[in-house]
């Protein structure tokens, strides 16, 4: 009963959010808005992914995906977001809805005074060591609001103050959801018109529903440097986190920081790399802003995160294109002292045929090790797709897939292969 009860909230929010923004964006001023609408049915030899026993499976799925962006102006606003229902025709899992979505809005209410309000919703893992079903998803919301008042001191010198408070929740009731007050004060130096350092102080206290709280201070030096054709920003500093449950406390430290660089190597070609070491726990967002990076629901609540990833972008005279990444991710469980470690890499490729028709294909391999139980995971995803434009609104698409697990547990390893074929149509 409670299990249904929390999916059924946080999918009302979900739903509601998703209406709020298709209702608000055609009232902002120069917002671009955009509607698509699809259905897709797809075929799995093994749709419960399991080591024996295999059964297959169709799944129909109608979606929903949306996105606007605003005009510059006193309030700028984006939102990006697909929701969508399932069914499946054998019952390997129940009907259940899905949701991923993006809001990031920002008002100048007085000069050098601004408010935000963000919303971020995800589908994650509950236990990153389990394969990757419905029965081992749950939605992740983050919302988040807060002011920020910026004080220039001068032509190259400026305070920067910032107050925001964030709500974390999840629709399985089993997982801890949380409530996070953080305040912080920056100041800058413009050092040249191509160089800006600084020092910054943040203090956040989190108050978990399950009576435990989490306070983490953190000091760090901050950099900006701009060249013609590359941007490298970052910082580098100490935390401190103390997580108290009742009359017992544990204090972490640790050295802290965050790196960025992105840079054109030709007109067609970009590079980018990006990293960050946070002292945190299990309800923030540092598994939304790195895509590769999961956090162990079920594990300690407080972590040392690690993320590495860098990647290439191309662009090909004959319209094709080439993507390619690669990851490096660990987490510290801190109130256990285990590691989970990943690795890995992803490429795609796609190409126009001609004006109505583009191929692609990808592959993904992920490692993945788990000092909990000493094991060792791989998995590897190939995917082979179509795209037709019927008209300027319709498109056909089509796909084939594989997907193979290998681990010390053999319970967790399986073999799928699945076709899946789709129809969207942009009603805006």
């Amino acid at each position: 009963m409670a299990n249904r009860m929390g999916e059924r909230m946080l999918r009302t929010h979900s739903l509601s959010l998703f209406a709020f923004v298709l209702a608000f964006a055609p009232v902002v001023g120069g917002a671009q808005l955009e509607v698509i609408g699809g259905q897709s049915l797809r075929h799995s030899d093994n749709a419960r992914k399991a080591a024996t026993n295999e059964k297959s499976d169709q799944e129909s799925r109608t979606y929903v995906m949306a996105a606007f962006v605003s005009d510059p102006g006193r309030c700028n606003g984006s939102f990006e977001g697909t929701l969508g229902y399932s069914s499946w025709l054998d019952d390997a899992y129940g009907n259940e809805t899905d949701a991923n979505m993006d809001l990031e809005s920002q008002c100048e209410l007085a000069r050098n005074f601004f408010w935000s309000l963000n919303n971020n919703l995800r589908e994650v893992s509950q236990d990153s060591t389990q394969t990757q079903t419905p029965e081992n998803r749950t939605r992740k919301n983050l919302f988040s609001t807060g002011p920020r008042y910026m004080w220039r001191l001068g032509s190259a010198d400026a305070l920067v103050f910032d107050a925001k408070y964030e709500n974390t929740e999840f629709s399985e009731p089993d997982e801890t959801d949380s409530e996070r007050y953080i305040g912080s004060m920056a100041w800058t130096r413009l050092i040249s018109q191509t160089l800006s350092g600084g020092i910054s102080a943040v203090a956040s206290r989190t108050e978990l529903d399950s009576g435990a709280d989490i306070d983490v201070k953190t000091v760090k030096v901050t950099f900006n440097k701009v060249w013609p054709t590359t941007v490298l920003s970052g910082s580098l500093g100490i935390s401190e986190l103390e997580t108290s449950f009742g009359s017992t406390s544990e204090t972490n430290d640790g050295i802290v920081g965050e790196l960025e660089l992105t840079r054109a190597l030709n007109p067609s070609t970009s590079w980018y790399l990006r990293a960050a070491r946070e002292l945190t726990d299990r309800t923030s967002s540092f598994d939304i802003r790195f895509d590769d990076f999961e956090f162990n629901l079920n594990e300690s609540i407080s972590v040392e995160t690690t993320a590495l990833s860098t990647g290439v972008d191309k662009v090909f005279s004959d319209r094709s294109s080439l993507n390619a990444r690669v990851f490096v991710n660990q987490t510290d469980l801190l109130e256990t002292n285990e590691l989970e470690e990943s690795a890995g890499l992803g490429l795609r490729y796609s190409r126009s045929l001609n004006e109505l028709l583009t191929a692609y294909t990808g592959i993904d391999y992920r490692y993945s090790s788990y000092e909990q139980d000493q094991s060792d995971d791989e998995t590897i995803n190939l995917e082979l797709g179509i795209d037709y434009l019927m008209s300027r609104e319709l498109k056909v698409y089509g796909k084939l897939g594989y997907e193979q697990k290998d681990s010390d547990v053999p319970t967790r390893e399986f073999q799928e292969s699945w076709a899946l074929f789709g129809i969207e149509y942009r009603f805006r």
